[in-house]
This record gives structure tokens, sequence and C-alpha cells, in this order.
């Protein structure tokens, strides 16, 4: 009896051994090569999901590089009409302005010296009108000779060419002449904003003296940026008006602005590159002039064969999916990527004799991991 107790004991042990390794060989990858086995569970468990390539259009697409620009009627440098000392000095960079806003004031002595010349040569203006009127008036009685007249009708367009002259003088330094004519002389001239735009530059401080040559302020509007692309000769060809651009940032690489070439350069630079103005299609405030920009190009599309983007793993800097050799066995599979367009990747030069293969498209980072761990 007892005999028999560990027979049946050792039998047990036996089929419990048995059935341990049999769930180790199930838990257990097939590893040969750069090919793998798995069984139903780890199929399931990874998600694998398998298809044949098809061809399909896609676009190509050229890469450039560039940056935020302004066109000269959106960047203005301001300056004093006149020399004089700062009495007035507002503003920091990155404050808006409007047009015709008062940045600084400057104050000049001359400035009233000038005004006090206006209202002389008005008043000579008057007198000499006077003149020529009372010439006319004697000639026509032949009281006063022709040549008196003439002489009185000189010096009053000459008096007239004086006023108009000191006039246009005061309108450049800001100062009103009809302001001057009621009595009202000052010795300030204000410094205004010629365009709407944000300040990027302030190169003044109070009590300095300035003259007309310095330039006191900076001013960007944001409303005219533009896409300003470097396109070297070997891509100019491909390159056309109204062509559909995509600008990206290295910072958020994700997020695309959409844009159109709008002028393209007639000459090359140094490098042998032509500079492209592309026309943003929505304006963003974060793209101040100066930010470094990536830019995806359409250049036409081309018939593919082509696999989801999830499908592609990069191993050792050079990529590949996975073939379905038969069923739950899988092999790394090189490839050439092109461009990349809706979730799906361009295979370059793909043997049209490999179409008919089947392929993963889902689950590869799995498969790719499971090499990759048994590998180290």
């Amino acid at each position: 009896m007892k005999k028999s107790i560990i027979i049946i004991l050792s039998v047990f042990l036996i089929l419990a051994c048995s059935k341990k390794e049999e769930t180790k060989t199930e838990e257990t990858f097939a590893i040969s090569g750069n090919q793998i086995t798995l069984t139903d569970l780890q199929k399931k468990t990874a998600g694998i999901e398998t298809t044949t390539l098809n061809n399909q259009n896609i676009g190509n697409k050229i890469l450039l590089t560039g940056q935020i620009d302004v066109p000269p009627t959106g960047m203005a440098g301001v300056s004093a009409s006149t020399g004089g000392i700062v009495k007035v000095a507002r503003f920091m960079p990155g404050n808006y302005v409007s047009r015709g806003q008062t940045l600084a004031v400057v104050e000049n002595p001359e400035m009233a010296q000038l005004q006090q010349d206006y209202l002389q040569a008005k008043a000579n203006l008057g007198y000499a009108q006077k003149d020529y009127e009372r010439q006319k008036y004697l000639n026509k009685y032949q009281a006063s000779s022709d040549k008196a007249t003439q002489r009185a009708a000189s010096e009053a367009q000459n008096q007239s060419a004086a006023v108009n002259g000191i006039a246009s003088k005061l309108k450049s330094y800001g100062i009103n002449p009809s302001s001057v004519s009621n009595g009202n002389i000052r010795k300030s001239v204000a410094i205004v904003a010629p365009i709407s735009g944000y300040v990027s530059k302030v190169n003044v401080t109070l009590g300095q003296f300035v003259s007309p040559a310095e330039v006191l302020y900076e001013i960007v509007n944001n409303g005219e940026t533009h896409l300003a692309l470097k396109v070297f000769e070997k891509d100019l060809n491909k390159i056309s008006l109204g062509q559909k651009v995509y600008g990206f940032t290295n910072q958020n690489p994700e997020k695309k602005y959409a844009a159109t070439v709008a002028l393209i350069g007639k000459d090359f630079t140094p490098d042998r590159s032509v500079l492209v103005q592309c026309h943003l299609i929505d304006k963003d405030a974060s793209l101040i002039p100066g930010t470094f920009m990536n830019a995806e190009v359409e250049v036409g599309a081309t018939e593919s064969f082509i696999i989801p983007d999830d499908a592609i793993v990069t191993w050792e800097n050079k990529q590949y999916i996975f073939e379905e050799i038969k069923p739950k066995t899988y092999k790394m599979f090189p490839i050439t990527i092109g461009n990349s367009e809706n979730g799906y990747t361009q295979l370059v030069n793909f043997d049209i004799r490999n179409a008919n293969k089947t392929f993963v498209t889902k689950g590869a980072y799995h498969l790719l991991m499971a090499l990759k761990n048994v590998e180290e």
C-alpha cells in the first residue's frame, strides 16, 4: 500500500513539472535571427494586424528653411525731425502703438525762432500784397510806372514763396502753421509713430541730446509678416506661384502654418539659393520677425506603395516593416521611406514583386521590442 502511494505521488509530480514546462514554452518567443514566432495569446496581446500593400497617390514634398520676415512697409525706424533735448520718452519694446501716436517730445529753442520767422514772413507777405494792389491801381491811371508795378508783383511772389517754405518746414517738424498764426508758439516737437505696430527697439532716454540722424524707435507691424524661404538651385524649378506651403518651428513641429508662394526671387545668393516670399494665410502674433522656420512645399503627387506610419520601426538607424512569412511568424523587412501624408508613408524603390506579401500594420513596435529584448 505504501509503495502504491509513492508511485501515485511521483506521477503527479511528473505531470505538474510537464505543465509548468508547457506554460513556460507558451510564454516564450521563438526567435531566429530577425524572425519571431508568436503564440495565439501573444499575437492577441500585441494587437497584431496585417494587410497587403496598395498603390496610392501621395504628395511629394521638399523641405526648406527660412524665417519670418516683414516687408519694408511693415517696419519703421523713427528719428527726431530736428535735433534737441528729449523731454518726454514713452513706451518700451513690446508695447503696441498706433499710427500718429506720440512716442517722445524733443525741445529745441530754434523751433521758436522758426515760428517767429514764419510770422514775420506772413507779415511781409501781407505788406507786399497790399503794395502790389496799390501799384496796380496807380498804374491803371498812369500814376505809377510799369516797372514799379512789376517790382511790387515780384516782391509779393518772393514773400509768398518764403511763407510757403517756412510753412513746409514747420509741417515737417509736426507743427501746424495755422496754430502758429494764432500766436501758439512752442519750442518742442513731438516724435510720432509713422505706422501702427509693436515697438521692437528703444534708443532714447530723458535728457538725451538727439540728432535727426539717430534712430530712436523701431516699430514692426506683425500684421504684415510673411514667410521668407531659401530655395536652392536644384529645387527652384519645382517652385511656382500659388503653391501651398506649410511652415513650422523647431519648438512645435506639429503646428503647421499654411501659406502660399507669393514672390520668387530673380537672382542667386552666393550659396546658390533664391529667396522665395510666402504669404501666411493665418497671421499669428507669436511668429515675430526673425523666427527660424522650416517649411514643407507640395510639389505634386506620385503613385507609390504606402504603409501606415505605425507599421514602420527603426532599428540601428534603419527603417523596417514586419513581413508575415507564415501565420504568427514575422520577419523584419528593410525599407526606404519617402514622403508622409495623412498617416501613411511612401515606400521608395519598393519591388512590385513584394506587393502580394502580407505585412504587419499594427503591433510592429511590440515585435521589435520582443526581438530587441532577447538580443540584449
